[in-house]
């Protein structure tokens, strides 16, 4: 795999990259991108026919508890409390003038 990477390959990945290479650092680079590139197939040789995927490394389960209304319907008590009242909800003071 590694003799697909071109010059103008490890030209255009130092652009990209925004670096600029020398001689030596590019064909470092080809060396380094071959050896990836020999990685992923030597991945791609596998089989995975009856593998699982993998959605997190650790088990996991759902540790929220359900929602389960407790208190039940207060709103009388709530709105007890108001200063003053407009039908069932609290009513304070305008905050923003048009």
């Amino acid at each position: 795999m590694a003799n697909i990477i071109s010059d103008e390959m490890i030209e255009y990945v130092g652009i990209l990259a925004k670096l600029s290479l020398s001689g030596g650092e590019k064909e470092q680079a080809r060396k380094d991108m071959g050896n990836m590139l020999d990685y992923i197939d030597r991945l791609n040789e596998l089989d995975t026919e009856d593998v699982e995927p993998l959605y997190h490394v650790f088990p996991s389960e759902n540790v929220f508890r359900e929602d389960v209304v407790t208190n039940g319907d207060e709103k009388e008590r709530m709105l007890a409390n108001a200063p003053a009242r407009k039908e069932d909800a609290w009513q304070v003071p305008k905050t923003v003038e048009q």
